[in-house]
């Protein structure tokens, strides 16, 4: 796909979604109403860069495509893409994509970062074109984390469909079909389920919050950066794969999930997890902590593109 791409809302994932268009050689134009938003964008572009470099830059890729409009409306004027990233919240949304619809080209996707506004709420604020709307679900950091949930509401094209799936997977991102508007889409569900039973363990005094988090980190979550839970436990059945996994392990699972508890966010649990973080990061530089981890990161996806048997 050849042209200009708007990025609307240039906070913490709509800078990082023009930093991943600029990548990919893409001019960005950006529309942020906060005062000093192209500052700031512009200088989470450029601390994305040396990590896009380091994974590889389109022909023709520049710091220097990248402008800014204080009009939402002439920043889609041109658009063959939208990307809208502005604040969680409908109310503010609704003149937003009310007036990128009116004034973006016919055939331009519009696809909503939205993790938790269902599509075909975002399309009925799109009465010109509603069939061009879906979300385009991302993860922080999105210039590394190459998951996208694309989201068709209820009246959303095939077409659109497929431009917004073939320009995810041109940036070298991973795309996944969400065939059903579920709140939460799929991957925060299943965060979700997770951190409800996390939540659970550390109120109960089963672990602290940094036993749960190295149970993981340490743990499963790093054979599922690179099979997905699923695919592991079709390995760990041996040779039977996931039948024999699931006959022999099912039952004793079943228990397991049937014996997972509840847990709603108290004040005194959310002080309990509160404090147990901070508890865990005394003493650790942050900001040295998310170098790491983006550097980390970017050496896993260098490593993963060259595993051509990994899914």
């Amino acid at each position: 796909m050849d042209g200009r791409i708007a990025v609307i809302g240039t906070g913490v994932i709509g800078a990082s979604w023009a930093a991943q268009f600029l990548a990919a050689g893409y001019d960005v134009i950006a529309y942020d109403p906060a005062t000093g938003a192209e500052a700031r964008s512009r200088a989470a572009v450029a601390e994305a860069w040396p990590a896009l470099t380091r994974l590889g830059l389109a022909s023709g890729a520049s710091l220097a495509r990248l402008s800014f409009t204080t009009d939402p409306a002439v920043a889609v004027a041109e658009a063959v893409f939208v990307q809208e990233s502005g604040p969680e919240r409908a109310d503010l949304k609704q003149h937003l994509l009310t007036t990128i619809d009116q004034a973006a080209p016919a055939d331009t996707v519009i696809a909503s970062s939205s993790s938790g506004l269902r599509p075909t709420e975002l399309q009925q604020m799109c009465a010109a074109h509603s069939e061009r709307v879906l979300v385009g679900h991302p993860f922080n950091p999105v210039h590394l984390i190459p998951l996208v949930e694309v989201v068709p509401g209820e009246s959303t094209s095939v077409a659109a469909v497929e431009r917004a799936m073939a320009l995810y997977t041109s940036l070298g991102k991973r795309p996944i079909l969400v065939r059903q508007e579920l709140p939460g889409h799929v991957t925060n569900r299943l965060q979700a389920a997770l951190w409800q039973e996390a939540y659970s363990l550390v109120e109960r005094g089963v672990v602290s919050v940094a036993d749960i988090d190295a149970a993981i980190a340490w743990g499963p979550g790093l054979r599922w950066a690179l099979l997905g839970p699923l695919l592991n436990q079709h390995l760990s059945g041996g040779a039977g794969g996931m039948a024999h996994t699931l006959a022999h392990l099912g039952p004793p699972a079943e228990a397991w999930m049937a014996d997972l508890r509840r847990a709603r966010l108290t004040p005194e649990l959310t002080d309990l997890l509160v404090r147990g973080v901070d508890e865990e990061l005394a003493g650790v530089d942050l900001g040295e902590l998310i170098q790491q981890r983006d550097d980390l990161l970017v050496a896993l996806l260098e490593a993963k593109r060259d595993r051509r048997a990994l899914p």
